[in-house]
């Protein structure tokens, strides 16, 4: 049995591409391994409202066979109700796994210490590696490989810039990230993201100035204010909106297709025209949202090896 998944972090390459085609195969040959969580109930604790991630989480399950118990924890946050480390070690007692998409990470690091269950990060402030995982499943389907192909993110450095640069770079994908000045990435993961793109020879570059995005097959980018973020949209919006994602922008880097993990705002971190697009791979994203998990799902609460 297998423990957790907070973020890729511990991964090596081998398994991480291990996953990346675990999950395609089951997405396209689901027959083939039957309901893999038959019998099994996950516990999904949600600080944070959701879409994408609740509906994908229970139908995913479904599908596989399993039952998923929703507790919305949304009137505050976890640690002000009860420690996470005794909400682990007591969903543990009736629960095969936990879910939890919460506003701090060390909410999710207490909740895994406390359980002997597989706990799965459905997001938190520092970590998005389920929406990383579905991403590079849309990337490989519509490129025919990750490797060796470039991924440019555009926009603020947040929770899935830092799970696409990890995951990126085991999985041999080169990494740009251009952000404004005082949005950077968070300093200790752009260490770590350097030191592995090393060992893996994988090309990484960090900018702030938009002439240094060249070439690349992928355009990505997110909402300009993490949810949460009661900063108004006025404050920044001069600050941010040179760096929409448009028409103009996609001839120039001869970029195939646009991602942005959503929602999204129309016009502002990305145009409307775009996301309706054939370079639109939002639904694709969406999509493979519940394959990706059910992938992880089924590697952590099962037997089975990658």
């Amino acid at each position: 049995m297998h423990q957790d998944l907070l973020s890729f972090r511990q991964w090596n390459s081998d398994d991480a591409q291990k996953l990346l085609t675990f999950a395609l195969d089951l997405k396209q040959q689901p027959n083939k391994y039957g309901r893999l969580l038959e019998g099994k109930t996950v516990v999904a604790i949600f600080e944070k409202p959701s879409l994408r991630t609740r509906v994908s989480f229970d139908i995913g399950i479904n599908k596989l066979g399993g039952h998923m118990v929703y507790v919305d924890s949304q009137g505050a946050e976890l640690k002000k109700r009860e420690d996470p480390i005794d909400v682990g070690a007591n969903l543990a007692q009736w629960t095969d796994a936990i879910v939890s998409r919460v506003y701090a990470h060390a909410t999710l690091e207490q909740l895994a210490e406390g359980s002997h269950v597989p706990v799965i990060n459905a997001l938190c402030d520092r970590y998005h590696p389920c929406q990383a995982l579905a991403d590079y499943m849309s990337m490989h389907e519509h490129l025919g490989s990750v490797r060796g192909k470039t991924m440019a993110y555009v926009g603020d450095g947040n929770n899935v810039t830092h799970s696409l640069l990890i995951l990126g770079v085991l999985l041999g994908c080169h990494q740009v990230v251009i952000t404004p000045k005082g949005y950077e990435i968070d300093d200790e993961i752009k260490a770590f993201v350097i030191a592995l793109a090393d060992e893996h020879n994988v090309e990484v570059t960090f900018a702030s100035e938009m002439s240094a995005l060249a070439r690349c097959d992928v355009i990505y980018t997110d909402t300009w204010l993490s949810m949460g973020d009661n900063t108004p949209l006025a404050d920044i919006k001069d600050t941010f909106m040179p760096y929409q994602l448009n028409d103009e922008l996609m001839k120039h880097t001869h970029a195939s297709y646009v991602m942005h993990c959503q929602p999204a705002h129309r016009d502002l971190e990305i145009t409307g025209q775009l996301m309706d697009s054939e370079q639109s791979l939002l639904m694709a994203q969406a999509n493979n949202r519940m394959h990706a998990q059910n992938a992880i799902l089924s590697y952590l609460m099962t037997d089975m090896s990658l």
